[in-house]
């Protein structure tokens, strides 16, 4: 079977533009690829295509950001967070298999609608914003890793989270989180690939689908660039909002 008699055209088209939109996202707030992309693919293609497909592709940007950005990188935070995340990782890998409780995800939607809320009433009245302290890294930063090994998106949002309280600004944020997402990835794609995810259709798929990543990260980062921290912030938790509400539908 060639490549095109495993996907239609039809198929391949909708997941170029589903692509195209998720890096625009992604490109505007520095997050959200995995989280517009997945559960939208999961209806043109099985998550076992989705999920290490959509690894891939945001691995290749992270190339390109971290060569771009590293002086960017708050090293510090990144120490921090990485080996909770490597841990975070295997853990999801082990069970990627195995598992499939969508009870996680539903929790952790529903906690990101509430702290999307309470950061638009923290910028809308001026009352105090939520600060963490480093001690917040291990818990945050594996919980995060495993939930985005086992379900291919969504545990990144409470390392933005802890990003975002730790007070980090626009640039390095978005730097820091492009750091540390490039190890984890590169370990994700690694344990993808020892289960035997990568075919030659799924490659082939994936180099399709870059030139509408580039093109959407472009697209978005010339938008955010514009923007103010203040707006920057608004978005981000307008992101938080809809990260929410599409794991609580997932």
């Amino acid at each position: 079977m060639t490549f095109f008699e495993a996907f239609t055209l039809a198929q391949l088209a909708l997941a170029a533009g589903i692509v195209f939109g998720a890096y625009v996202v992604r490109g505007m707030s520095g997050f959200g690829a995995g989280l517009v992309s997945t559960p939208l693919l999961a209806f043109v293609f099985p998550m076992s295509v989705v999920v290490p497909t959509t690894a891939l592709i945001v691995f290749l940007l992270f190339i390109v950001l971290t060569i771009r950005d590293h002086r960017l990188v708050l090293w510090d935070e990144f120490r921090h967070l990485l080996m909770p995340t490597l841990v975070g990782v295997v853990a999801g890998l082990l069970l990627f298999t195995a598992l499939d409780n969508r009870l996680l995800l539903k929790l952790l939607g529903g906690f990101l609608i509430a702290y999307s809320f309470y950061m638009l009433i923290t910028q809308r009245f001026g009352t105090r914003q939520l600060t963490l302290s480093t001690h917040w890294a291990w818990p945050l930063g594996f919980l995060g890793a495993f939930i985005d090994a086992l379900f291919g998106g969504g545990g990144g949002m409470l390392v933005v989270i802890y990003m975002h309280a730790r007070g980090a600004g626009k640039t390095e944020f978005r730097a820091t989180l492009a750091m540390l997402w490039f190890v984890e990835m590169l370990t994700r794609i690694a344990g993808y690939a020892v289960v035997g995810f990568y075919t030659g259709d799924t490659l082939k798929l994936v180099a399709l689908m870059v030139p509408f990543m580039l093109l959407g990260t472009w697209v978005g980062e010339r938008i955010t660039a514009r923007v103010s921290h203040e707006t920057f912030s608004k978005i981000l938790a307008v992101m938080l909002l809809l990260s929410g509400a599409s794991l609580l539908l997932k």
